[in-house]
């Protein structure tokens, strides 16, 4: 029975010991690129710029030889009657004769070979698979620039959530400590119960933000995994320090980069967007032209009162060669109304293509203004803090002291952690804030 119990002890240890993975670890930098391997969207965007690649040969494809095969059985079940003057086969006069003409069953084979010799919409067609993978590249290219913003947002919540729970119980502590010498000041009949009220009133509101801060800490790392691409309940666990990463992100020369607009992907996009209405314009241009096919092709057809027509069966040949030629010649001014859409919409994407490079101009000059602010209130609350610590500490004292009052203290109190949270949300912002400046940049 003792070694009986002992197995089913081991068994059950080797079991959650299995069941349990190490959390898999990432530094922001590797999590950018499992994140660009793996995100939902950009696994999409990679076969989207596949697709384009495939559409390009469909389109080269349509215009190369065609060749196509075509088989075709009939059974007459009942053949048609043509009546023929009886005077043919020595009858009367205005008298006729029934006649069947051929026999029941008939089979054709024909293979036909087509060629394309000039389609002016074929030509414009191939032209612009060019502009549609360049599209389809620069969509990527979003797509990839998205991922990367949504993950360093979503890692610097990790850590933001990390040191928010460690701040509140570190701030848990201390209070617990306050209110357990109070209480005994108290009951001594040294004290009011007010001071004590007070720092209930305190402790049970850092108790909710505690309770709130691990809730979030478990939902700010499922959301990472789900811009990473990993199932959400992954165990996995950032290993940068927040505050040495918004160091790391301080850099004032990306303040003087200078804009390369063609770089910009929202740009490229703009120009795709003209590339794309002037094969159209051409497009409908190229529809007043005439298209010229040729084609050749060879079959053979067999006759039978029977199906026997995979025996020895008597196989008649035929070929023909030929040509194709439209001309469009009046389309009741379609082609014209057609043509002059085609350059409205042109001229549009070009006022679209100004717009946007003034626009990506000052969404550059809003983002390194953000970026400086960022920078600023980093370093503000970074020295608030130490302040808002020391004069915590100080009315800590006097308050034990008889000097300041419980009021005074949770006034203290509530400054520092205010000022807590101040200062991790700054350091998230430097992170995020010098992200979008280089996403506008294309860096």
């Amino acid at each position: 029975m003792r070694n009986f119990f002992f197995i089913c002890f081991s068994l059950v240890l080797g079991t959650l010991g299995y069941t349990q993975e190490p959390p898999r670890t990432f530094t922001l930098e590797e999590a950018i690129a499992y994140a660009l391997e793996n995100n939902y969207s950009a696994i999409n965007a990679n076969r989207e710029l596949i697709d384009a690649q495939k559409q390009k040969w469909e389109t080269i494809a349509s215009g190369l030889p065609q060749i196509e095969g075509t088989i075709n059985y009939q059974n007459q079940l009942k053949q048609p009657v043509t009546q023929i003057p009886a005077e043919f086969f020595g009858g009367e006069p205005g008298t006729f004769q029934e006649v069947v003409f051929g026999q029941a069953q008939q089979a054709t084979a024909t293979a036909t070979l087509r060629q394309q010799i000039f389609d002016g919409s074929y030509i414009v067609g191939v032209q612009a698979t060019r502009a549609f993978i360049s599209f389809s590249a620069n969509n990527k290219e979003k797509t990839d620039q998205d991922v990367r913003l949504a993950v360093v947002e979503a890692y610097g919540n990790v850590l933001l959530a990390k040191e928010n729970v460690a701040i509140l119980e570190n701030n848990k502590a201390t209070l617990e400590k306050n209110l357990f010498e109070t209480q005994k000041i108290f009951e001594n009949g040294l004290g009011d119960e007010e001071s004590v009220e007070q720092l209930q009133i305190t402790l049970s509101q850092i108790n909710n933000q505690l309770k709130n801060g691990i809730r979030l800490k478990g939902i700010t790392r499922q959301m990472l995994n789900l811009v990473m691409g990993l199932p959400i309940d992954s165990p996995t666990e950032p290993i940068e320090n927040l505050d040495a990463l918004a160091q790391q992100q301080i850099d004032l020369g990306l303040l003087d980069t200078t804009l390369n607009i063609e770089n910009n992907v929202d740009y490229k996009l703009a120009y795709n967007l003209n590339e794309q209405r002037f094969f159209e314009l051409k497009l409908a241009k190229s529809r007043a032209l005439p298209t010229l096919n040729a084609f050749v092709n060879y079959g053979a057809s067999a006759f039978s009162d029977n199906f026997d027509f995979l025996s020895n069966q008597t196989w008649f040949e035929s070929s023909v060669l030929g040509f194709d030629l439209k001309i469009p010649i009046f389309s009741s001014l379609g082609r014209s109304a057609s043509t002059q859409r085609a350059k409205i919409a042109l001229e549009q994407a070009k006022t679209q293509l100004s717009e946007a490079t003034e626009s990506i101009r000052l969404q550059l000059e809003r983002a390194k203004s953000d970026y400086t602010l960022s920078i600023e209130q980093y370093e503000t609350a970074k020295a608030n803090l130490d302040l808002a610590e020391r004069i915590e500490k100080k009315n800590q004292i006097k308050y034990f002291e008889g000097i300041a009052t419980s009021f005074e203290l949770r006034q203290a109190q509530t400054q520092l952690y205010s000022t807590q949270q101040e200062y991790l949300q700054s350091m998230v912002d430097v992170i995020n804030r010098k992200t979008e400046v280089e996403t506008i940049l294309n860096n």
